[in-house]
């Protein structure tokens, strides 16, 4: 199975759009997240979103850089905003698939304002108002995936329910290995469970306390070698791709130095690394 590395794009939160895709050029990166930053920079380039998001995807394209998902509208509030929220959201998902993004992650609202729901009661708020997001969905080749959170819907029990109630397949999940590491901790039963759903990754890791966002196998508690072997027994074919904003302080110097230490650990988990050794010998 061929795995995509990927680093999401605000990695270079610091870059524009287009210098942001030099720089993956520059460090051989082939695919990103796009991210909320950028794509909010993308949007605020021009009324008709989607001839900017075709114009930005030529360009990435002719410097060897596809973003296949993207992080849609990151503070968004579902189920607060009405239809203002919902038209804005439309724009954004006609921007990423102009971009040439396909799996588009978007939070669940917590519904804050109301302490007494529970959370199959936020779920089935949120549930009602994605329902009416599917007749603009179809015919587009494009998954809107529900990531797992930290003060809610952080069970892989709840966003299934979600899309046994949705019964539409431009839904899907994204596994944020990070955020299950503060709550269910359980990676491989979240992976099992999820199984084909599971159609986008949030890499990163931390000490179990609170979201560092750090890279794997460092100072962080997560199992990444089950993770990934878990992810084969599902056959997950999407991006293996790392949100990592505590490692993007420091210059691009040193960030590039980072980019090429974590492909090497990728390609170990991965076991090509062990695989270009078999065929030397």
């Amino acid at each position: 199975m061929s795995r995509k590395f990927s680093v999401w794009s605000s990695y270079y939160i610091d870059l524009s759009p287009r210098e942001m895709v030099l720089e993956l050029e520059r460090c051989g990166v082939r695919y990103s997240e796009l991210s909320d930053e950028h794509g909010r920079a993308l949007l605020e380039e021009g009324e008709d979103e989607t001839s900017t998001g075709r114009a930005f995807r030529s360009f990435a394209e002719e410097h060897g850089v596809r973003f296949p998902q993207g992080h849609l509208w990151l503070w968004i509030r579902l189920c607060s905003g009405g239809a203002e929220t919902l038209s804005l959201l439309k724009r954004w998902i006609n921007l990423f698939e102009a971009c040439g993004v396909e799996r588009m992650v978007l939070h669940t609202d917590g519904i804050a304002g109301h302490p007494e729901y529970g959370e199959k009661e936020r779920m089935d708020a949120n549930i009602a108002v994605l329902r009416e997001l599917i007749p603009f969905l179809q015919g587009k080749k494009i998954v809107i995936c529900l990531e797992n959170l930290i003060g809610y819907a952080k069970s892989a029990d709840i966003l299934m329910y979600a899309l046994e109630q949705l019964k539409d397949p431009h839904f899907g999940i994204c596994l944020d290995t990070g955020h299950l590491n503060l709550t269910e901790r359980d990676q491989r039963g979240f992976i099992l469970r999820c199984g084909k759903e599971l159609k986008a990754l949030h890499i990163a890791d931390n000490e179990g306390e609170t979201d560092q966002h750090i890279m794997p196998c460092g100072r962080g508690t997560v199992d990444f070698p089950d993770v990934f072997a878990a992810l084969d027994k599902v056959g997950y074919d999407g991006l293996y791709n790392y949100e990592i904003p505590g490692e993007r302080n420091c210059s691009l110097e040193i960030r590039a130095l980072k980019l090429g230490y974590m492909r090497s650990v990728f390609e170990i988990l991965s076991g090509q690394k062990q695989g270009q050794k078999a065929k030397q010998n």
